[in-house]
């Protein structure tokens, strides 16, 4: 069966990548699942963000059914060429932001959260003070 199967390159099966016409790439294999975006039970969402990648990884980690497996084979139109497939690039986290100015501003709000009242309460003692007095 693998044999008959028409090789796709990279590029191509990229293209296919909305409702109308949408295929996904799940262990080297096409597959044309635009008849299932409707029916698909996480939704036409899931299956739109798996195209123009390898969704191998995406497909596995949900833990897909034998019976989701068997539906497959009726949506396969042939195999990626491998040698298209984009290399995977390394995971870089994004960089890390000096926690210094964030922490200034904490800090004066911490101040002024102390002063204030004082400055409140002082300035209540002083006008009660000069009301005595006159």
């Amino acid at each position: 069966m693998t044999s008959n199967l028409k090789v796709h390159p990279f590029e191509e099966v990229a293209k296919h990548n909305h409702k109308g016409d949408c295929w996904i790439i799940v262990s080297g294999k096409v597959y044309d699942v635009t008849p299932f975006l409707d029916d698909h039970p996480g939704g036409d969402e899931v299956l739109l963000t798996a195209t123009g990648k390898d969704a191998t990884d995406d497909f596995e980690d949900v833990g897909h059914s034998d019976s989701a497996r068997e539906l497959m084979i009726k949506y396969l139109v042939g195999e990626v060429d491998s040698s298209t497939l984009p290399s995977k690039g390394q995971y870089k986290p994004p960089p890390k932001v000096s926690s210094q100015p964030n922490q200034n501003p904490g800090t004066l709000v911490k101040i002024l959260q102390f002063v204030v009242p004082l400055l409140i309460l002082g300035i209540a003692f002083a006008l009660r003070y000069f009301a005595k007095k006159e």
